[in-house]
């Protein structure tokens, strides 16, 4: 009954936080235990008491205050300049800018969101295809969820239990190698998108533009360097970077002005309470599949299925691309890391680590992937290009991350050189 519930409510297209939330409950009431309603408001509150969920407002609060204060214009100014010597060297801005930004903010919605404000129109100007150009904001906005800091690695930390900076220093080489294999793309697919010649536009002179990014680049170094030396947590790095945000913004560029703060925090309240209410459905729903042993009859399957470790990854990898197709990224990681966790753990002695690694990138891909696909749906409305038009070129980009994927699987220890 509750699975009927949770299919029939997806269909209907009723937000995912209220599916979860409708399934529980109808889960509780057909069970006949009503008691468990007594434990659910403890299970709700205590999938919030966790410290290291408030990296999550602040990297949000970041994310605004750099576009307020004219830091992610800076980037991306910068970038401009450093490769106007390259042949299509607008598209490598957009992906070198999209790398820059992944180091800092953290959410790759609100990445592509603000790439394809500023980027689709100096590709379309830049004489190429505009469906190429909102596509290669999506595909670059795969940087996001992989480059520290990652908002899903922290919820994955949070609900594994693992180390969020572990985390943070595991994604650092997988997405250089989709760094590097998605500007192999641009090699091979920008003189296609191309329909006519470059047109003028004024540039920055080289060691005005750099000038102009130095302080902003201060701020990765912060989050990464800090963790990767021990000297702040995930959650400090956050705070710390973004005050270094307003004191930048607000005293060296002068861009940032009492009066936009109210508008700041308050989209970054809303916005840290959608992430944080799915957390809670997803936590109760989670809670309800762990009662009724699910994990068990998972592990069940799996070991009967297979006793590779491998195997069970390449196997958790296709489900996972299949789930991300439909399912939010973030309601899944929370309803199926506590089921897959533990067999991959318990049954075939896989580092969780590696494992976070691989799931989150993988329902990542969810990002490109219709009907779901909210990276697609939001470069498509702001860059003003149908989906089709999008999906044509969008398909290189799902490749180049299922390879880097896959090398993952296949090579745990890409997941440990920082470490």
């Amino acid at each position: 009954m509750t699975l009927a519930a949770f299919i029939v409510l997806m269909l209907l297209g009723m937000p995912i936080a209220f599916v979860l939330l409708a399934s529980t409950l109808t889960f509780v009431i057909t069970s006949g235990n009503y008691r468990l309603f007594e434990n659910l408001p403890q299970v709700i509150f205590g999938s919030l008491e966790v410290f290291d969920l408030l990296a999550i407002p602040l990297f949000i609060l970041l994310g605004e205050i750099m576009n307020e204060g004219g830091i992610t214009r800076r980037i991306i100014t910068a970038t401009r300049a450093w490769f106007a010597w390259i042949p299509h060297s607008i598209a490598y801005v957009s992906l070198t800018s999209n790398l820059m930004l992944a180091s800092i903010m953290g959410s790759a919605t609100a990445q592509i969101a603000i790439m394809s404000r500023v980027m689709t129109p100096e590709l379309e100007r830049d004489g190429y295809d505009k469906g190429f150009a909102a596509a290669l904001t999506a595909g670059a906005g795969l940087l996001g969820p992989i480059i520290p800091p990652s908002m899903v690695f922290i919820i994955y930390g949070v609900i594994a239990q693992v180390s969020i900076g572990a985390m943070f220093m595991g994604g650092i080489l997988p997405g250089l190698l989709l760094f590097i294999l998605i500007s192999g793309l641009i090699t091979i697919m920008a003189r296609r998108a191309r329909k006519k010649g470059s047109v003028d536009q004024e540039r920055t002179p080289l060691w005005r533009a750099t000038r102009g990014a130095l302080l902003t680049l201060s701020i990765p170094i912060v989050i990464v360097g800090g963790i990767a030396f021990g000297i702040v947590t995930p959650t400090e790095s956050a705070a710390a970077a973004t005050l270094m945000a307003v004191v930048i913004g607000a005293l060296f560029f002068r861009e940032l002005r009492w009066k936009q703060l109210p508008g700041v925090l308050s989209r970054t309240a809303r916005n840290t309470a959608i992430v944080l209410f799915l957390i809670v459905a997803a936590k109760a729903f989670g809670w309800v599949l762990v009662y009724n042993q699910i994990p068990q009859q998972v592990a069940g399957l799996m070991q009967g299925t297979t006793e590779s470790p491998l195997v069970f990854m390449l196997l958790v990898f296709v489900m996972l691309i299949l789930v991300g197709m439909v399912l939010d990224g973030i309601a899944a990681l929370i309803i199926l890391v506590p089921i897959l966790l533990p067999v991959a753990q318990q049954s075939y002695g896989i580092d969780p680590v590696h494992f976070g690694i691989v799931t989150c990138m993988t329902l990542s891909l969810g990002l490109l992937t219709p009907p779901v696909g909210a990276g697609l749906y939001v470069a498509s409305a702001i860059s003003n290009v149908s989906l089709p038009r999008i999906t044509k070129w969008i398909f290189p980009f799902i490749l180049a991350a299922c390879l880097v994927i896959l090398a993952v699987i296949f090579n745990p220890w890409l997941v440990n050189v920082f470490r």
